[in-house]
């Protein structure tokens, strides 16, 4: 494995104004240190994902490192990348494994992650053009910020489960976050858990009883996905999501490479390939789905260092830390009320991550079709609006009406506006004039 690296420079430090690429890496035991950093990064987000889901922690992190070393060689090693757990898919996780069981929301993630590979090898073969063409910014932002928002009430019943935990765990995740930069900053979101528990703790919240017979050391439970054609509206329920993987995967890619200075984008069709296999595995075992991580992109700011070796550890010490029943365990010991106030910021940063997408591609809001696409498909997910079958069941969810309004609205309000030549170009010196009367 060493031959996949070039030392950098003395492997000892970096000089101010130089970075790591992804082809190099420092001394091993500097590597080791960094690739363990991006562990801590990516825990406290991925270990809540099974915990609000269900699943089980450690097989997750078995199939987050699995999957991270799968999307490493898939990418030729040139895209560092950490993929942990997605939380694009809690509703509909959450949704069908209240009505069905957690054997076919397991069938609903393979759905997804196969899907998502199909398209990463359409992207490999024709570009992602159509992407782009498919969800604009107005599109992708609003489908990544409802699919966040939906889960509004489901933070509201954790936070109402123990209020002055919940508070008490909100505010240690922003303080952390606003008192401290670098690391320590970026890990607000699983200090605000440590505070929360103990907390919870001293209140007596907290039941060890699960951790009995516990095994130290041990593999991971599994648990097979529930296939059939009779579950057919619930995998559509799961569908929506491969639009905001795609939109994230593609976000990762462009965002490493302005980082790295270097174009990336070709590596577009390998890296949704990469994640829907990954995905997929999980499903197969009983993990929770993957998706590539920002918390990791930003100690890759801060540190300068992009080396996949990193990673390459990240992936194994992910693994090790699987092995291990008893803390996957004790991961179900944290309170609802901690949940509820970690989750109340969680699930608004996701929404917001939508947003941002917006501001990042300078949006225009002024256009009629991009404020009808982002106030319809918000309003349908946040009330969660739902199309029942005959016998009473859910046919169709918040999310998935969600995301087709957001693509039906922006496109036909987008042809007829080219028809009717009342759109204009998003040039903000334009002066728009309204069509004459037939």
């Amino acid at each position: 494995m060493a031959r996949l690296w070039t030392v950098h420079g003395d492997g000892k430090t970096v000089a101010p104004g130089a970075l790591v690429a992804p082809e190099e890496r420092l001394s091993w035991p500097r590597t080791i240190g960094f690739g363990l950093q991006h562990v801590v990064a990516m825990f406290g987000a991925t270990f809540l994902v099974p915990i609000l889901t269900g699943f089980s922690p450690s097989t997750t992190l078995l199939f987050s490192g699995i999957g991270t070393i799968l999307f490493l060689i898939i990418t030729a090693n040139k895209l560092p990348s950490y993929l942990g757990s997605s939380f694009a898919f809690i509703a509909p996780i959450q949704a069908a494994s209240m009505s069905e069981g957690k054997e076919v929301a397991l069938g609903g993630v393979l759905v997804v992650g196969l899907s998502l590979a199909l398209v990463g090898l359409l992207v490999h073969v024709v570009g992602t053009g159509w992407i782009h063409r498919l969800m604009p910014p107005v599109v992708a932002g609003t489908i990544v910020a409802l699919i966040g928002f939906n889960l509004a009430p489901a933070a509201k019943g954790g936070f109402q489960a123990s209020p002055l935990t919940a508070t008490v765990t909100l505010l240690a995740v922003i303080l952390v976050a606003v008192l401290f930069r670098g690391l320590i900053g970026r890990l607000a979101i699983i200090i605000g858990v440590v505070i929360g528990y103990l907390f919870a703790l001293a209140m007596g919240e907290v039941d060890f009883g699960g951790l009995e017979g516990a095994a130290p050391v041990g593999l991971p439970e599994f648990t097979l996905p529930a296939l059939g054609v009779e579950y057919l509206g619930i995998y559509l329920a799961f569908l929506p999501v491969v639009l905001a993987l795609v939109a994230e995967n593609v976000g990762h890619v462009k965002g490493v490479g302005f980082l790295v200075k270097r174009d990336l984008d070709p590596l577009t069709g390998r890296a949704l390939l990469a994640d829907g296999l990954a995905t997929s595995i999980a499903a197969i075992g009983g993990g929770s789905p993957t998706t590539t991580y920002g918390e990791n992109i930003g100690v890759m700011s801060s540190t300068r260092v992009f080396s996949t070796a990193a990673y390459w550890v990240a992936g194994l010490a992910a693994i090790l830390l699987s092995l291990s029943p008893w803390f996957g365990q004790f991961l179900f010991t944290i309170p609802q009320g901690v949940i509820g106030g970690v989750t109340t910021a969680l699930y608004g940063l996701i929404g917001i991550i939508g947003v941002r997408m917006w501001v990042d591609a300078k949006v225009d809001f002024s256009k009629p079709k991009n404020q009808f696409t982002a106030a319809i498909a918000l309003i349908i997910a946040i009330a969660d609006f739902t199309v029942f079958d005959g016998s009473g069941g859910v046919l169709f969810s918040g999310i998935v009406l969600g995301t087709v309004a957001a693509l039906v609205v922006y496109h036909l309000m987008d042809l007829l506006g080219r028809l009717r030549k009342t759109d204009v170009a998003d040039d903000p010196l334009v002066t728009r004039t309204e069509p004459s009367e037939e």
